[in-house]
């Protein structure tokens, strides 16, 4: 088992502090792969409010007080209110993975109605994004090294996690949640692979989806096609190049993808309306 848990005030952690309008209590990460199995007894809830999401593998809930349990799989959110019982197991035989955030504050009923989370639902499905992790990874961060401005960022990190989860949740209703989590790992994966050749037939066919489905689907979502999306990574991905360092055309064509420097030269100059050494000049008189 890995754990890693990050405190505002370790002697306090189920805080109901009603001064402020936003307060992280604290959050953490759990990696159940070894323990036998791990267990959440809180029957008369706490005093603050709890956000999870499963990453990989399942929990076993029994919610309000159920004697039957409801098993949570990876890609769900979990949200409890102060005093809502919390009874949870996580086994090492389902790999769980799990990360969480107890948060207080006069403004978090307002705050969860902006972002449209349920009311009446603890579970709800919001995709199996990388970047939920690493929101809730940079929590775990700022509430260990406690620097300046900490507790203001924390809850800044938590407000981007519930806005994602609002974005998937409205997008989800129009394109359907197994739609939504193929465009968002495509474009992870488009981000993580932007300098290599990319064919989006030979992409599509590896993840068992027609070319003409996977085009049109990342197109509904995200308004371009799966080419114009890699294409606009390179270009900017060269834009920082050209601004940060001294390579040259030939290894800035090669370092965003291209191994024909006149053709990404090409490319740039019709996607910025200027060549790579114009707009080197320009940055360089700003």
């Amino acid at each position: 088992m890995y754990i890693n848990v990050a405190y505002v005030d370790e002697e306090n952690p189920n805080l109901e502090d009603l001064s402020v309008p936003l307060r992280i209590n604290n959050c953490g990460y759990y990696r159940v792969h070894t323990t036998p199995v791990i267990e959440t007894p809180h029957p008369e809830g706490r005093n603050d409010y709890q956000l999870l999401y499963i990453s990989s593998g399942k929990g076993h809930f029994y919610f309000k007080g159920n004697k039957d349990a409801t098993i949570v799989t990876k890609g769900n959110m979990i949200l409890f209110r102060p005093k809502e019982p919390q009874v949870y197991y996580y086994y090492a035989v389902d790999k769980t993975e799990v990360y969480w955030v107890h948060f207080t504050g006069s403004q978090v009923e307002n705050i969860l109605d902006h972002y449209g989370l349920p009311k009446n639902e603890n579970v709800f499905f919001t995709g199996t994004s990388p970047d939920y992790q690493w929101i809730y990874k940079q929590m775990i961060l700022e509430l260990q090294l406690h620097r300046k401005n900490y507790e203001e960022l924390s809850g800044m990190l938590l407000r981007h996690v519930l806005l994602m989860i609002n974005r998937y949740l409205d997008e989800g209703k129009t394109a359907g949640n197994e739609v939504m989590n193929e465009i968002e790992r495509a474009t992870h994966y488009f981000n993580e692979n932007y300098n290599k050749p990319i064919k989006i037939e030979q992409y599509a066919e590896e993840h068992l989806m027609s070319t003409n489905w996977f085009i049109q689907s990342f197109k509904n979502i995200t308004k371009v096609t799966p080419m114009q999306y890699i294409l606009s990574l390179r270009i900017t991905a060269a834009k920082g190049l050209l601004e940060k360092t001294d390579k040259n055309i030939t290894e800035i064509a090669d370092s965003v993808g291209y191994d024909n420097p006149l053709y990404f030269s090409r490319l740039f100059k019709k996607y910025t309306g200027h060549s790579p050494s114009e707009y080197k000049k320009l940055v360089a008189k700003r």
